[in-house]
C-alpha cells in the first residue's frame, strides 16, 4: 500500500493522543488553529503556518490527558472521523504501560496492537484518503520510569513501527531522538518525570515530527 503523506495545501492536520499531545489545551475551544496546547502540536503548527501562509493549512489538537489506546478508540467517532482530517497524527501508548504499573489498569501489548490496528482500519473505512503519522511512544530513564517500563515501551514501539509499515504511514522515531538528546543533557532536561517533555523536549519532538513528515 503506497499512500502519499506529505502535507498538502488546505490540509486539516489532526493531532491525537494523551497528555503529551493534550499539553494543557483548553476544552472550551473546538475551532481551527487555536487551542493547540503548549507542546509539540503547537510548535509544529506554528512552524508550518509561519512558513506556508498561503496554503490554508488547518490544525486541530484533540489529545486527552490520561488516555490509553482503548480510550482513544472509544472516542474515534467524535474526535477523529467527524473532524474529517486529511492527516492524522497519533501518539499513544505510555499510559497503557503507566496505568498498569501504577494501578493495574494498563493495556497488554497484544491488546494494544489489536485495538490500535482496529482504530486505524476503522478510520480508513470512513476516511479512505486520510494519511497517517504514527509516533512511537517513548520514555526517559528518570522520574517515575523504571527499567521494567523501558522494556515494555520498547515492545510498544515495535508495534507502532510495524503498524506504520502495514498502513504505509509516516513513522516518527521519538525515542531515537531522545536517546540521542540525552547524550547532550541529562534525561530530566528533556522530560522531568521521564514521561512529560519539557519545553526543550517538545521542541525536539516538533523538529522530529517535521523531519519525518517532510522526508
Amino acid at each position: 500500500m503506497k499512500r502519499k503523506t506529505a502535507i498538502r495545501e488546505k490540509d486539516l492536520i489532526l493531532f491525537q493522543g494523551d497528555s503529551i499531545t493534550d499539553c494543557g489545551r483548553p476544552r472550551d475551544f473546538n475551532g481551527i488553529n487555536g487551542g493547540l496546547g503548549n507542546g509539540y502540536a503547537l510548535m509544529v503548527a506554528a512552524e508550518l503556518l509561519s512558513t506556508r501562509p498561503t496554503d490554508n493549512l488547518r490544525f486541530v489538537n484533540r489529545g486527552v490527558s490520561g488516555n490509553r489506546i482503548v480510550d482513544l478508540y472509544a472516542r474515534i467517532k467524535a474526535d477523529v472521523i467527524n473532524l474529517h482530517p486529511q492527516m492524522l497524527s497519533v501518539l499513544i501508548g505510555v499510559n497503557d504501560t503507566w496505568h498498569e504499573f501504577g494501578g493495574q489498569n494498563g493495556v497488554s501489548i497484544p491488546k494494544y496492537e489489536r485495538i490500535y490496528r482496529d482504530f486505524l482500519n476503522e478510520t480508513l473505512t470512513d476516511l479512505p484518503r486520510v494519511r497517517f503519522v504514527l509516533c512511537e511512544p517513548f520514555v526517559l530513564s528518570c522520574g517515575v520510569v523504571t527499567t521494567a517500563w523501558v522494556a515494555e515501551i520498547q515492545q510498544r514501539r515495535e508495534v507502532v513501527k510495524a503498524l506504520a509499515r502495514e498502513f504505509a504511514a509516516v513513522f516518527v522515531p521519538f525515542q531515537e531522538e531522545f536517546d540521542q538528546a540525552v547524550k547532550l543533557a541529562p534525561p530530566e532536561y528533556w522530560a522531568s518525570d521521564g514521561v512529560h517533555p519539557t519545553a526543550a523536549g517538545h521542541m525536539l519532538m516538533a523538529n522530529a515530527w517535521l523531519k519525518a513528515v517532510n522526508a
